[in-house]
């Protein structure tokens, strides 16, 4: 699934192409795809609509758009949005369409239907309960202790629950708890002062690595353009399994952990 870097990829390269269009319809063959509000009500709403900003929350991208409007869209599994000319023929896996008023598309292409797109006037009403964005300067060490005080949870699942901290997933925790030096089965309440401090740190790098990367192209994701992002060249344990640590040889180990695969050095993290 994308992940916060994936998905701030994703946005950046969006802006360009989509900023200031308007929205003249929209096409969809696969009606789960929206989440809400019904197909045809989607298409009554948006209608006439034009982009304002393209942002993102958490894995959420997030379009503001005129009279009120906000279109949020999750990648899900297999998502991929891209902006291209109306006549370019149609990929069998494209679901939902947006048509431009400048002879463009911004498809919505999902080999396995698991994205979701939601207009609405409330953004909270999907995005309210997430965690704190992780790069915000308001994210500080502090307000991860918060995060984690009392759990008793193993960290590695916590940091995926994205109410707890948004956007990150499998590959940045694995590749977060391997920097911090924690073991991903560490109850998140034995943390110390200076591990969080550590972790903190841990998470930031990762995430700012992953943007300046352009996103992991591990398994369904690539960029709009459809070229393949960086970051799955500089993991140092994600999908790793048997390969010698680079910190100190010992081979990379894999277990299953909150029913995700988890990879990690059990001689550099304790």
């Amino acid at each position: 699934m994308p992940e916060l870097p994936e998905v701030e990829t994703v946005v950046r390269a969006l802006r360009q192409p989509l900023n200031g269009r308007t929205i003249t319809g929209v096409r969809n063959n696969w009606p789960r795809h929206i989440g809400t509000p019904t197909l045809d009500e989607l298409r009554m709403r948006i209608q006439g609509c034009q982009v304002q900003s393209i942002n993102r929350r958490a894995k959420y991208l997030v379009f503001s758009l005129s009279h009120g409007e906000t279109l949020i869209a999750h990648l899900k599994m297999s998502g991929h949005l891209s902006v291209v000319n109306a006549n370019t023929p149609a990929d069998k896996h494209v679901h939902t369409v947006f048509e431009l008023d400048n002879g463009q598309e911004l498809r919505f292409r999902d080999i396995r239907k698991f994205g979701r797109v939601y207009l609405v006037q409330n953004p909270d009403d999907i995005l309210g309960k997430l965690g704190p964005e992780p790069l915000e300067a308001s994210f500080t060490p502090e307000v991860l202790a918060e995060r984690l005080n009392g759990r008793t949870r193993a960290l590695k699942p916590l940091l995926l629950d994205q109410e707890r901290i948004a956007g990150v997933g499998n590959i940045y925790a694995d590749e977060s708890l391997f920097y911090a030096r924690l073991h991903p089965t560490r109850p998140a309440n034995t943390l110390n002062q200076p591990e969080i401090v550590a972790l903190h740190a841990a998470i930031q790098k990762v995430l700012k690595m992953g943007i300046d990367r352009e996103g992991a192209s591990i398994e369904l994701y690539v960029k709009p353009d459809g070229s393949k992002g960086d970051m799955q060249n500089a993991v140092a344990v994600f999908r790793r399994t048997g390969e010698p640590c680079y910190t100190c040889g010992r081979p990379i180990e894999r277990i299953v952990l909150g029913g995700r695969s988890t990879h990690f050095c059990a001689n550099c993290q304790n």
